[in-house]
Formats: structure tokens, C-alpha cells, sequence
């Protein structure tokens, strides 16, 4: 099966990386090279990643023979810079003679030049999904999801997320079976639902270096138990609060009722993937108060209930995950 990954000037050596584990594992457990996967740039010599390390691609975008079974373009630090038309023209003609394609992070910007976002759901890394969706309006843009298939095409959030996506994909063609062990190869889980949020509060926390409003984000993150109303809060950041959540809510992004949500959120994610308690008492433990408010609050921002995260991220609470037991 020939995979083409388009990797962009700047490109996030994580989610390149992650993609070829992912398809060399599956081919390491088939005992062949199910998966022919092939770095395309548009010019020749190596690339320089975001992270300093060197990629030499194995060829240009116009020199691939044949077309692929899938094309997956990668993203960069950012938007990408935009390439010249000829990759466009490329992206444009290929993409309908594969079987399926999609995008890592912020490759679906390629992807919207190429005009090939117009009616679909597409989702990219949190930070630029409102300006994907200010370039093109005529995609529907999910910003706080790992991953979105709609039909033939597949998009992911960032970084660690083109994991999810390569593994969703090995399982399609491959089975459950040989995703589990290249999850369990690569240590990580078997696949996050698409639909889990990719949104973490811990990100949302260096979005303001304003002093009152880091000093109320650090306040919520060392007390999700206290009384964390707006009209607390705008008392420890010695505003109105009117004043308060006007500026919150400009500087970090989220309300500060959705920021204390999350930040509760994630501290309930960590008690159920590394502990036994009960779901009642890790709603009182998180301030959330009752199970029933912790639920309301995990089926807003996660899109799942507490139990069903606990069934698909459960640990042995002693550090070992039951997902990776799973594959033996």
C-alpha cells in the first residue's frame, strides 16, 4: 500500500516521526512491507525541522511514481508557507485518485489552498482553528478534536495526535489486532476516540503573562476544590467581575467558568486513569461536587462520560496501563 506524506518546510519532526513508526510497526508485525511509504517535498535536499533535526525526503512531489493509496500531508511550526502553484496543482489532481487522504495539524492549510476543504469536517491544531476556519469558510471546522474522518478524508490535530491518526488507519487496513501491538510497541494507547478533545487547560494557562490573571490561573490549577466563582476570583485578581471576565475571557480565550471546568477536568483525568476511586468521590475530590455535574462537564468539554474515559484509559494504578496488557 504506497503512503505519501508531504512534509512542508518547517515541519514538526514529531508528527513526521510518528507516522513512519506507526506504518514501520505494522509492516514489522505483518512480516512484510504492507505499507511503501515515501517523503515527498517540493525541492530536493534535506529539510529542516521545526526542531532543528535534518529530513531528506526520498523524492519531490512530482517525481513519485504512481499515485498513492493515501496522501497525508504534514504540518508545520504554524501555518505553513505557502508553496508554489505547482504543489498545489499537484495536491489538487492527486488527492481524487487516492483512495484516501488527509492532514496532520496544520498541513490542512495545504489542504484549503488545494481546495479541497470546501463541505467537509476538518480539524487542526487548536491554536489555528479559528483562523482555518476564517481562510476557509466553506469547511466546518471541529477545533477541539484528536481527529476527523469525513469520508475519504482524515485530519488530525497536532503533534502527538498523528499517532492517533496512523493508528486509526493501520487498524483499518490491518484489523484491531495489529493496531494493539503497534500501540503497545510505541507505548502509547490503542487510539483516542476522534472526538476527545484536544483542548488541555495546562495550554490555556500560558496563553496570558498578564500578572493578575497568571496569578489566578495558578490559583485554580493548586485549588480545584475552593469556591472558584467568578466573584472569588475577580477578587483575587483585584478586578470587578464584570472587568474580570471581560479580560479572562480576551486574554486566556475560554471563560473563566469553562477554565475552572477544564482545569477540574483535568485533574478528574488523572484520578480516573491512575486510580480505583470511585466516580462520586473523584467528582468531590475535583470540585466538581456530584457525579452528575463532573458527567455534565465531561460530556461538554470531552465528549465523553467519566466512565466510558475510565474504560478507554484505565491504568492498573500502579503505573501500567490496562491497554497495553491487553496486547499481551
Amino acid at each position: 500500500m504506497r503512503i505519501v506524506i508531504f512534509v512542508p518546510t518547517d515541519v514538526h519532526s514529531l508528527e513526521l516521526a510518528g507516522l513512519m513508526d506507526v506504518f514501520a510497526e505494522a509492516n514489522a508485525r505483518v512480516g512484510k512491507n504492507f505499507y511503501d511509504v515515501a517523503i515527498t517535498a517540493e525541492e530536493a535536499g534535506s529539510i529542516l525541522c521545526a526542531s532543528g533535526l535534518r529530513v531528506l525526503p526520498d523524492c519531490t512531489f512530482d517525481a513519485y511514481p504512481g499515485d498513492p493509496d493515501t496522501l497525508l500531508v504534514a504540518g508545520s511550526a504554524g501555518v505553513p508557507r505557502s508553496p508554489g502553484r505547482q504543489v498545489i496543482d499537484w495536491l489538487t489532481n492527486t488527492v481524487p485518485e487516492t483512495r484516501r487522504y488527509g492532514s496532520v495539524c496544520t498541513g490542512a492549510f495545504l489542504l484549503g489552498e488545494a481546495g479541497l476543504l470546501a463541505g467537509r469536517r476538518v480539524t487542526t491544531h487548536w491554536q489555528f482553528a479559528s483562523l482555518l476556519g476564517e481562510r476557509f469558510p466553506e469547511a466546518q471546522v471541529e477545533s477541539d478534536r484528536v481527529f476527523v474522518r469525513d469520508g475519504a478524508m482524515i485530519t488530525s490535530a497536532g503533534s502527538s495526535a498523528a499517532i492517533d491518526l496512523g493508528l486509526s488507519l493501520v487498524e483499518e487496513d490491518l484489523g484491531r489486532e495489529v493496531a494493539l501491538y503497534v500501540a503497545r510497541r510505541l507505548v502509547v494507547f490503542l487510539k483516542r476516540p476522534g472526538d476527545q478533545s484536544q483542548f488541555s487547560v495546562h495550554l490555556a494557562a500560558q496563553a496570558s503573562d498578564r500578572s493578575r490573571l497568571h496569578k489566578v490561573q495558578e490559583y485554580i490549577l493548586n485549588h480545584a476544590t475552593a469556591n472558584l466563582s467568578v466573584t472569588a476570583l475577580a477578587k483575587i485578581a483585584a478586578m470587578s467581575a464584570r472587568n474580570f471576565t471581560r479580560v479572562f475571557s480576551q486574554e486566556v480565550g475560554i471563560t473563566p467558568s469553562d477554565y475552572v471546568d477544564l482545569t477540574r477536568i483535568d485533574v478528574a483525568r488523572f484520578l480516573l486513569e491512575g486510580s480505583r476511586l470511585s466516580i462520586t468521590l473523584i467528582a468531590e475530590r475535583c470540585g466538581f461536587g456530584s457525579a452528575s455535574a463532573m458527567r455534565r462537564a465531561f460530556l461538554s468539554h470531552v465528549g465523553v462520560t467519566p466512565s466510558d474515559y475510565r474504560d478507554r484509559f484505565r491504568t492498573s494504578g500502579e503505573g501500567a496501563r490496562s491497554s497495553l496488557s491487553e496486547n499481551g
